[in-house]
């Protein structure tokens, strides 16, 4: 197993630099200090060290944040240390959120739906799961976009493990929802899970248009060919992509149809703040931290 320091994931400039300060500070005074870490295999590339330590020295909050990779046998047995170690809580990414789902003794209803818990806290013995994602990326679309989720009809690209996390928290908001997937079969399935959400193949979506679609499929990394058709989004649609970091297919497509167009930062900065609500009582102000990621 590899711990890995703050040191790595701090931008240049003044921000970072007293955020840095604060860390060390932090750091040395372990036995007062409440312990937290993201959990993946690789974690090398994770931002979450940097946007919890923001939120700490923005909150007053006193807790250290490391990311540990551990091995892909190992996820359990990395948990049981932790928890050893006296650490409240752990974040958890790719791939261990469904092994995460069955080591949690408890499960909040988000996490059930899901099926995957990105989020652990450890109190006494018990092991208690949460999901945040849906809950960052409505957040980030209502709060950071300004588009109200309630009534409008929503399209979800994709029916794998991110799709799964992000329905009822969409449902829970108002939206109309329906799922496309290439295998017309498991947007049907994850459909199915819902009351009043429809599930079917890109073909179907002929003729039809969306207020907010949004890709929870893997092909932003692929540069594959956007299955959808041309028209499908609505007058002022917002098109959100769950990955970040460079232009999509997904994004390029949907800014030629004069949609809005938004990447998964915010999500993964909001989902972050759930979770540091769960841990710490405590809701961060975001648009700073997504202002300095950015930045």
């Amino acid at each position: 197993m590899r711990a890995l320091g703050f040191a790595s994931y701090f931008p240049l400039g003044e921000i970072a630099a007293q955020t840095a300060c604060h860390l060390r500070l932090t750091m040395h005074h372990k036995n007062m200090t409440d312990k937290y870490a993201v959990i993946g295999n690789p974690v090398s590339h994770s931002k979450s060290p940097l946007i919890h330590a923001l939120f700490a020295q923005q909150t007053g909050q006193d807790i250290s944040y490391e990311a540990i990779e551990a091995p892909l046998d190992g996820f359990a047995a990395t948990i049981d240390r932790l928890r050893k170690e006296g650490y409240k809580g752990c974040n958890v990414t790719v791939p261990f959120k469904f092994e995460a789902f069955n080591c949690a003794a408890e499960l909040s209803e988000r996490a059930q739906t899901a099926q995957a818990v990105n989020t652990l806290s450890c109190e006494g013995e018990r092991l208690i799961g949460d999901n945040t994602d849906g809950a960052g990326l409505v957040r980030d679309i209502e709060q950071n976009r300004g588009v109200t989720l309630q009534g409008r009809r929503v399209l979800l690209m994709g029916a794998g493990g991110a799709s799964y996390g992000v329905v009822l928290p969409l449902l829970t908001a108002g939206a109309t929802i329906t799922i496309a997937n290439r295998t017309a079969s498991k947007a049907v399935e994850l459909a199915a899970k819902f009351s009043g959400v429809t599930g079917g193949s890109y073909e179907d979506l002929a003729g039809m248009q969306f207020d907010v679609v949004i890709n929870a499929t893997s092909a932003g990394l692929a540069d594959s060919a956007v299955p959808l058709p041309d028209g499908i989004f609505a007058p002022g649609a917002l098109a959100y992509d769950m990955m970040y970091g460079r232009e999509t297919p997904f994004m390029a497509f949907a800014r030629a149809q004069g949609a809005m167009v938004a990447d998964g930062l915010g999500m993964l900065v909001e989902q972050a703040a759930e979770a540091f609500y769960i841990w710490r009582g405590v809701r961060p102000e975001t648009a700073p931290v997504i202002a300095a990621l950015r930045g």
